[in-house]
């Protein structure tokens, strides 16, 4: 299933920075960016379970906001990109 995360870690904090590196990386082990503070996953229900649970340790539920969005299996026809970002898909390897 496609996922889509969104997080907003307050960096004015004395950890702040450091939170919003680790939560950046967690995100990117199961998927990409594609906006600043946004991610795409594709992660199976245990996957997801997972990823909710390492992502709540690392965020300060007083400081910061985390959102996951489940887009589900037919998630191609529920996705529009206008604009100049190139978008890549999720689900193919990525070759540089």
């Amino acid at each position: 299933m496609l996922i889509l995360i969104t997080y907003d870690v307050a960096t004015s904090s004395e950890n702040g920075a450091r939170r919003l590196r680790k939560v950046a990386k967690k995100c990117q082990d199961y998927g990409q960016r594609v906006q600043n503070s946004v991610f795409e996953c594709i992660v199976d229900a245990t996957e997801l379970v997972k990823l909710r649970k390492e992502l709540v340790e690392l965020i300060d539920k007083e400081k910061d906001s985390l959102r996951i969005y489940r887009l589900g299996n037919n998630y191609k026809t529920k996705v529009e990109h206008i604009g100049v970002k190139e978008t890549k898909s999720v689900e193919e390897p990525l070759i540089f």
